[in-house]
């Protein structure tokens, strides 16, 4: 009898030990599909990346080997000189980073702060519907208004500027208000309540309160902003018309075409290759210094509605 009851009283006890090595090994097993899953996304990210910038460093043969050379052997370092020094791209990188990138960032950034707070802090009639109205305008795509928007800046003379970039830029972009209107609401308004007994305009409050308190956010609105100036192509197409005044998209395509108006053995596809990366490199470097701020940003944007 004693030995009976003692078998079935560590019966149980097995059966919890197993059940929690289950349990791990399930939990394990589970996790290991998803970073197999993440490495195999992660490397089809990577790899274009990759081969444009190694096609930056070879030479037609190797470009042209099938099977493809991974590693280039030798290593042409000097094809990123020539290739911006080809077509004259320092011209073409002043236009993008001074005419176009860098004032359309901080336009859109001071613009789209201040209608932000406007909605967000600031009580007034009719707010939330004029919101809404906002909001709503992200429905209408760029085709839409293309082209009354090109008969518009047509008529004021302005094609051929940068003008038509700079401008619309003042008046704020309906998803970073969207966006910065969501974190302002995430913050205490016993603060705002402080400032203005205190005797704080709603500038200052803005300026010394807000501000300094939405800085994640705020690196989110100007890296989209300065990456949707950087890489725009279709409104410098439409809008400038004169190889001077050409930013980085444009002054790459040009050479593209003008390549191959020449012929297809003067493509030099690794010059194409070498100014691409060039290009892409600000953004890349930009991101991985900022990426503790921008992930940050994202992650406590929208907390309250």
């Amino acid at each position: 009898m004693t030995s009976a009851s003692q078998t079935v009283a560590r019966k149980p006890q097995v059966q919890q030990a197993t059940k929690p090595r289950s349990q791990s090994f399930a939990k394990g097993f589970n996790l290991g599909l998803i970073y197999l899953a993440l490495i195999v996304l992660g490397i089809t990210w990577i790899f274009p990346l990759y081969w444009m910038a190694t096609s930056a460093l070879k030479d037609d043969p190797q470009i042209y080997t099938v099977p493809p050379v991974l590693i280039p052997n030798p290593a042409y370092w000097n094809n990123f000189a020539d290739a911006w020094t080809r077509f004259d791209f320092n011209r073409a990188a002043f236009n993008s980073v001074f005419l176009y990138a860098v004032p359309v960032t901080f336009f859109t950034l001071a613009s789209s702060l201040l209608i932000a707070y406007g909605f967000a802090k600031i009580p007034w009639r009719g707010r939330d519907k004029l919101f809404w109205v906002c909001i709503a305008t992200m429905m209408l795509p760029w085709q839409v208004t293309m082209v009354p928007l090109f008969i518009i800046f047509k008529n004021l003379g302005w094609i051929n500027t940068y003008w038509p970039f700079v401008v619309p830029s003042l008046f704020g972009n309906a998803y970073f208000i969207f966006l910065l209107r969501q974190f302002f609401m995430s913050l205490p308004e016993e603060l705002s309540d402080a400032a203005r007994i205190d005797g704080a305009g709603e500038l200052g409050i803005l300026w010394r309160i807000i501000v300094p308190l939405s800085k994640p956010a705020m690196a989110v609105v100007m890296l989209f902003a300065f990456l949707g100036a950087w890489n725009n192509y279709l409104g410098p197409l439409i809008y400038i018309n004169t190889e001077s005044m050409q930013p980085l998209a444009l002054a790459i395509y040009r050479m593209r075409t003008l390549a191959l108006s020449m012929g297809t053995t003067a493509l030099a596809y690794p010059h194409l290759m070498a100014v691409s990366t060039l290009v892409a490199l600000p953004i890349i470097l930009i991101f991985i210094f900022a990426q503790r701020t921008f992930i940050e940003g994202i992650s406590t944007t929208g907390l309250k509605g």
